[in-house]
């Protein structure tokens, strides 16, 4: 029979897998994106890409925002001035993740026909595949983030509720970290990076405003999906969405567009910057 003592460090052994240890992080300002509405980050050798977000159609009515003069959207090079290197077209919509790996740029839709636009450094299309474990013939969902790493894919799906890793030559799917749940704060994903061992995900709380956010990070094992530690950003820092790590600095963007806030509501918005700890 298990005793007191034994049934009470199994549960503190509990708890702590479910949110790890706790830190603070703040946000500082880096440079301005080339394009208006940078939703998606992932670093290189040869620097910064920032994937770009447009709203058309009945999203452009929601916030009030013109129709763009063109559907394409943009994946950009930059150093790390924020110099623009090169600019690859993509027709990807709504772009919300992005990764750049095995010569191409892979952007990821969160509007209709939604999927993965993987797209060569000439801005050639080469395919665009759903997230999947969807129904077939139906659209698998929208997604948030992805990374590439060790030759593989990794797509932060909304409608799987979990980062999956998928192999980009056959697309099946080999491996998911089931996302961080903490209902009612965070439930808002973006942005995934992949530092040693540990997967980052950008997580939020649905709100009406700026001043009301309350982003923060989580880091999983990458081997068992166990949550090791959260972290919060202190109040007034950027809106963060994607996700990326150089130098073991992480570096982040604020698109200026969030659902249910007025437009350009953070301070930030249209803004590269870096997150650090405190």
């Amino acid at each position: 029979m298990m005793t007191k003592r034994e049934f009470l460090a199994l549960g503190m052994g509990t708890a702590f897998a479910q949110t790890g240890k706790k830190r603070k992080a703040k946000t500082t300002k880096m440079f301005k994106a080339p394009q208006a509405n940078p939703n998606a980050v992932s670093v290189t050798p040869e620097g910064l890409w920032i994937g770009e977000q447009k709203l058309s159609g009945a999203q452009a009515k929601q916030y009030n925002l013109p129709e763009p003069k063109s559907l394409d959207e943009t994946a950009c090079l930059v150093d790390w001035n924020g110099k623009l290197l090169k600019t690859v077209t993509t027709p990807s919509r709504n772009t919300s993740g992005m990764a750049v790996g095995g010569g191409y740029v892979w952007m990821i839709a969160n509007a209709a026909p939604e999927g993965v636009f993987q797209v060569d450094m000439n801005s050639k299309l080469i395919s665009h595949r759903q997230i999947p474990l969807g129904p077939p013939g139906v659209d698998g969902g929208g997604s948030h983030g992805g990374v590439w790493h060790d030759g593989k894919l990794w797509i932060a799906s909304l409608r799987l509720r979990g980062n999956i890793r998928v192999d980009p030559k056959t697309w099946e799917p080999d491996y998911m970290i089931p996302f961080y749940q903490s209902f009612p704060n965070w439930i808002r994903y973006h942005g995934i990076a992949i530092q040693d061992d540990s997967m980052w995900q950008v997580v939020g709380n649905d709100c009406k405003s700026h001043a009301e956010y309350r982003p923060g990070l989580v880091r999983h094992d990458m081997k068992t999906g166990r949550v090791l530690e959260v972290v919060e950003f202190l109040p007034g820092s950027s809106d963060p969405h994607g996700l990326a790590i150089h130098d073991g600095k992480m570096i982040s963007c604020d698109a200026g567009i969030h659902p249910n806030w007025p437009n350009g509501d953070s301070p930030t918005a249209g803004w590269i910057f870096q997150i650090d700890f405190v």
